[in-house]
């Protein structure tokens, strides 16, 4: 549009030098100025229509932009035709299409290749941790991921994972040791049941004989059986079983109930109890009432003869305080944590095996977290103070 505004403007004022058409020169002025201009045809023709000058014409077939317009003379109006061939201009914009797709795909391309290439190398460390963690088995769950070649950003996850391969490692080693332990608690029993039966087959047995063999064989499979409904209960602890929740008026009241039903084991053991403390709580009685009997029957078992055992109630804040008491030898350090735990001894000798098969202190951490609570457990001095805390919603 520019050629044809320009070529517009010359034709104008090679008219207007002309002062019309009647000049020869006018003619002459046109040539010249179309010279080299195979691409631009020019027609002048008057107000009648006759055509009174015309250049060259384009080529045939070729795509053409008209510009029509009038030059005022003297006498007469001159109306003028500027015809433009842009098929050249049009193929040069094809090329430059065609070149710009081509780059366009070849830098996509470049781009892709270049993409894929610093992808695959910022992934590597991250395959390399996948092999590594593919690698990890029950077995191998000791070893830990090596993140000296990870960079900066990778280090947390793999600090994480760490973390929990050690914990996933201990679960494992607490199951295998869980399976040990019930295998070795129903063992026991079972054995005793096989060889006391054997040794009533071995001959004729009068009935009295044969009742004391049934008492004996009635005490081991309620033994067996007690170990079965306290794993039950910890499984149903373990799904989330939560504790029913019902006011009670006097925490001291329901130890003191607790208690009346150890009194005989207490006398046994030249023990005495006292209840210290009260206060009023939202729990449930049942799951309370069997948490004190388990750490009173523990602190029966573990105090020095002559002692006092000692439950004391306390209100700490929203949360209530109830512990077990007791004289005796002191629990080292390194078992605190893990006096909870399911089959766990302090005495690997197992030497109480026969009265207290392991889960007392289990059941207690799953009744204080069926009620949002915890345990606590110290030894200091020979005074050991193992319970539960339960929060007061009231």
């Amino acid at each position: 549009m520019d050629t044809l505004r320009q070529q517009q403007l010359q034709v104008t004022h090679l008219i207007g030098e002309a002062g019309g058409v009647n000049h020869s020169a006018l003619t002459h002025k046109l040539d010249d100025a179309m010279i080299g201009r195979q691409d631009m045809e020019v027609t002048l023709t008057d107000a009648e229509g006759r055509v009174l000058y015309t250049s060259s014409s384009v080529p045939g077939g070729h795509r053409i932009i008209d510009v029509r317009f009038e030059v005022p003379t003297g006498a007469s109006t001159i109306r003028v035709l500027l015809s433009l061939d842009v098929n050249d201009d049009d193929r040069v914009l094809e090329r430059l299409a065609r070149t710009l797709i081509a780059a366009a795909l070849a830098g996509a391309v470049v781009i892709a290749i270049g993409g894929y290439t610093l992808v695959q190398v910022g992934l590597r460390p991250v395959r390399d941790l996948s092999s590594q963690i593919q690698a990890l088995d029950a077995d191998t769950l000791h070893q830990h991921l090596d993140g000296s070649a990870q960079p900066d950003e990778l280090v947390p996850l793999v600090t994480h994972v760490n973390g929990l391969l050690v914990r996933l490692h201990k679960a494992y080693e607490q199951l295998e040791a869980f399976n040990a332990d019930v295998a070795h608690e129903l063992f026991t029993p079972l054995a005793t049941l096989m060889g006391s039966t054997e040794i009533a087959l071995r001959k004729a047995r009068d009935v009295d004989t044969l009742r004391d063999v049934l008492g004996a064989h009635l005490e081991e499979m309620q033994r067996m059986s007690m170990i079965v409904q306290d794993m039950l209960f910890l499984s149903q602890a373990d799904r989330g079983a939560e504790a029913r929740r019902e006011n009670i008026d006097s925490l001291a009241g329901i130890a003191s109930a607790v208690a009346d039903l150890h009194e005989a084991a207490i006398e046994e053991a030249g023990l005495q109890l006292h209840v210290d403390g009260d206060a009023t709580c939202a729990a449930d009685v049942r799951l309370l009432q069997r948490a004190l009997s388990n750490l009173i029957g523990n602190a029966t078992r573990h105090a020095r003869p002559q002692s006092t055992v000692v439950v004391k109630i306390d209100r700490q804040g929203k949360e209530v305080a109830l512990r077990v008491v007791n004289q005796g030898h002191t629990i080292p350090a390194e078992h605190l944590p893990y006096l909870f735990n399911r089959f766990y001894r302090v005495d690997v000798a197992r030497t109480d095996a026969a009265r207290n098969h392991g889960l007392g202190l289990a059941i207690v951490a799953a009744i204080a977290r069926m009620h949002g609570g915890r345990t606590m457990a110290e030894s200091s001095h020979g005074v050991t103070s193992i319970g539960l805390v339960v929060p007061d919603p009231t």
